[in-house]
């Protein structure tokens, strides 16, 4: 069945969104003719800047009522869409494209939402990693010859390729990270590696800022690499502390990119030390050496999906705990030497 305009909901979060780019590709792939729109939220929107995988790039902030519900529906029923697919479980998704009449209707069964689909999904029981569970959307939405009318779970025994992992940054994006380094002391043409100490899910999945500061030193005189700091102006203390901490010159970036420049910044690293976190899976995603430090959160679901990066974690009963912050010792961040990160940095230049 030919579809000519197909809607993707895309995720809401960074990481997410970037773990959802194998599942998009893959529905490019069985529908090179169709005019595919994504819609995400303006935050995640920068990450598609000149995606090949799709034609359109639509953000919207959140709704917030029952009024700016109905203006989004009416959107998207102008757009006349045949067929949309939801990567986020939310019931707001959901309502968009009910209420935007989209014909077919796809995703996961989730938040009491199963009656607004017309292609409800079974969640999976098992526990996969989320480029998986991405992908089981796409597999169910682009291996039917046809969507039947009607309500009902889903089941379809096709398969669909894991999808192109990877993310290309244009020359703009280069260019920009470029300039912006170099105003702040690193040269065009210099190797540098990139500090990420924040996550925005809370304290508990942030390593401590001195044993960032410790951990860039080594490896900027193990590597000859000058460093840079990344991160949203939230995170400004935690890099004001790893450069005080710091005998080598630093560029601190910390609410200086953009997400354009941010991909600028990564793609032009030699190596990046950073936590579970948006920024985490877009170094992954654009081959870049990387070691992430993972503490309360399960790196089986949500850990770089690249040959290039290195999971540091430091089991202890209570990980994964999945909470925003510890409650007791912070033990799973503790026991996280620098010896381990330097190590696993070693292993990924390698």
């Amino acid at each position: 069945m030919q579809l000519d305009r197909i809607l993707l909901r895309g995720p809401n979060w960074l990481g997410d969104a970037v773990l959802a780019i194998p599942a998009m590709k893959a529905i490019r792939e069985r529908f090179p003719q169709s005019e595919i729109t994504l819609l995400v939220r303006p935050w995640v929107a920068g990450l598609f800047t000149g995606a090949g995988f799709v034609d359109h790039v639509w953000s919207e902030p959140r709704p917030r009522g029952i009024l700016s519900w109905m203006r989004l529906a009416q959107k998207i029923r102008r757009r006349n869409f045949q067929a949309a697919v939801l990567f986020p479980n939310s019931f707001e998704s959901a309502a968009g494209v009910f209420l935007g009449r989209v014909p077919c209707r796809l995703g996961y069964a989730a938040d009491w939402r199963g009656w607004m689909l017309t292609h409800p999904v079974k969640r999976p029981m098992q526990k996969r990693h989320q480029v998986e569970y991405y992908l089981e959307l796409a597999r169910e939405f682009g291996d039917r010859d046809q969507f039947p009318a009607r309500h009902g779970a889903v089941k379809h025994d096709g398969s669909v390729s894991a999808g192109n992992w990877s993310l290309s940054p244009n020359s703009a994006q280069r260019a920009d990270a470029r300039r912006l380094l170099a105003s702040h002391g690193i040269p065009e043409g210099s190797a540098f590696m990139t500090l990420n100490p924040g996550a925005a899910y809370g304290s508990a999945k942030r390593w401590h800022p001195e044993r960032f500061a410790e951990t860039g030193d080594r490896l900027a005189a193990r590597f000859g690499l000058r460093a840079a700091i990344i991160g949203s102006q939230s995170e400004r203390s935690a890099a004001e502390e790893i450069r005080s901490r710091m005998r080598s010159p630093i560029a601190v970036l910390t609410g200086k990119t953009s997400l354009e420049v941010l991909i600028g910044v990564l793609a032009e690293s030699a190596l990046v030390i950073t936590n579970d976190s948006g920024p985490m899976h877009i170094a992954a995603a654009l081959g870049v050496p990387t070691v992430a430090v993972f503490g309360p959160t399960d790196e089986r679901v949500t850990g770089p999906s690249s040959p290039r990066a290195r999971v540091v974690k430091e089991p202890v009963p209570c990980s994964p705990c999945l909470l925003r912050h510890c409650p007791i010792d912070h033990r799973c961040m503790r026991r996280v030497t620098v010896e381990m990160v330097c190590k696993a940095a070693e292993e990924a230049m390698a």
